[in-house]
């Protein structure tokens, strides 16, 4: 009994260390200046992942949109990646978790407004 108690306590606490290596977010730090983002691509790998963004010298509020590659209408915005408040000159935010399966993506401000930058998703 003793022998079989041990193994499930084992394949329990397997289990668990799974899920929560299976949760880990990442965090993905991005700066605006004036009319651009200065990462202007990124690879990354499927998980999950905050976007925080930081406005470094822009006299007006930011945002940032992450869609689909040539996606980029409002239906098609990954709403998750919204940041969570406008960034003013010197501040930063962030987005609530996005879960990224493999593919291409597109990241951007209209509010700056900036080109639109390629995310990859291996």
């Amino acid at each position: 009994m003793k022998t079989i108690l041990k193994f499930g306590i084992v394949a329990l606490m397997a289990l668990l260390t799974q899920s929560l290596a299976a949760q880990k977010v990442e965090t993905v730090k991005l700066v605006q200046t004036e009319g651009e983002f200065t990462t202007k691509e990124l690879s990354l790998k499927e998980g999950s992942y905050i976007f925080e963004v930081t406005n470094q010298g822009v006299d007006h509020e930011l945002g940032f949109v992450l869609t689909p590659k040539g996606k980029t209408d409002q239906a098609h915005h990954i709403k998750a990646a919204y940041v969570q408040n406008a960034i003013k000159d010197g501040e930063t935010s962030s987005s609530k978790v996005v879960t990224l399966t493999k593919g291409e993506y597109e990241y951007f401000c209209p509010l700056n407004p900036t080109p639109h930058y390629t995310l990859i998703v291996e």
